[in-house]
């Protein structure tokens, strides 16, 4: 018997283990572990205390506010779960997904068709237009089509959409592509470029951080060619969760337009300078 007994006893052990294996992985003691990059202001940043209702960082003193993180705040209710922020860098984010380090990623990412190849996406959340962020006074300050930058140098965030459309812009000088907005912000004000691709929300948040940034929108047809997927954001979800996404979409649902509008404003108003 001391075999089987042996094996009974290596089976029961590997339960266990299995078990509890599954308490601390993302999701696990009622949590929803939700990835961002804690830059992206307003849509998301890091800042030193909990004030205007930011969120503690997992395994750090700091804390998370922004736009995604009053949307993450919500979700996180209705699924009646501990909301726990996992700052992620951008290029991380998919895979630390479906490697189930966090539950969703809520970082102002677009559902774009290649994306959705590698994960599920959520109904949208929140909807923009392309701008371009340029230094006050510039050439290009007064810009009024994308004519207008010929010959500049611009670039965007390394592995997103934005980067692509700048070969929409004929005769551009396309830089490489940055690992995040905090860099591009300071490559522009240090003259290293002369513009970089962002969000509107992003781009009223940098001319709001910086006075010497200016946000240059553009008219009907004035501007970059996208799909609605391109400007719109949404929750990403591992493939195969059909019954989480149904659950956020009612969530999202319930989260008017306005109220939409009203905390990408206070977001806006609430962001860091360095955010």
């Amino acid at each position: 018997m001391r075999k089987p007994l042996a094996l009974l006893l290596v089976l029961v052990l590997a339960a266990v283990s299995a078990v509890a294996a599954a308490g601390c992985s993302a999701g696990g003691s009622g949590e929803f572990r939700v990835g961002l990059e804690c830059g992206y202001a307003p849509f998301n940043w890091t800042q030193t205390d909990a004030s205007n209702g930011a969120v503690k960082i997992d395994g750090t003193n700091d804390y998370a506010g922004g736009y995604d993180v009053e949307i993450a705040k919500k979700i996180a209710d209705g699924l009646g779960k501990k909301l726990v922020i996992v700052k992620t860098q951008w290029d991380g984010l998919i895979p630390a997904l479906q490697s189930g380090t966090i539950d969703a990623i809520i970082a102002g990412m677009s559902p774009t068709a290649e994306r959705k190849e590698t994960i599920d996406f959520t109904a949208n959340y929140y909807r923009s237009e392309l701008v371009l962020v340029v230094k006050k006074g510039s050439a290009f300050a007064s810009a009024a089509s994308l004519a207008d930058f010929s010959g500049a140098k611009v670039t965007a965030q390394l592995n997103t959409f934005h980067y692509t459309v700048i070969d929409q812009i004929a005769g551009v000088d396309k830089q490489t592509a940055m690992d995040d907005f905090p860099a591009m912000r300071v490559a522009l004000q240090s003259g290293i470029i002369d513009a970089y691709v962002s969000e509107r929300p992003e781009g009223v948040s940098a001319a709001a951080a910086n006075p010497d940034f200016v946000m240059v929108q553009f008219a009907a047809g004035k501007g970059f060619a996208t799909s609605d997927d391109d400007v719109a954001v949404a929750v990403g979800l591992k493939k195969g969760q059909a019954a989480l996404i149904e659950k956020i979409d009612r969530i999202l649902a319930g989260i008017s337009e306005a109220q939409r509008t009203e905390i990408m404003d206070n977001a806006i108003k609430t962001q860091p300078s360095a955010g």
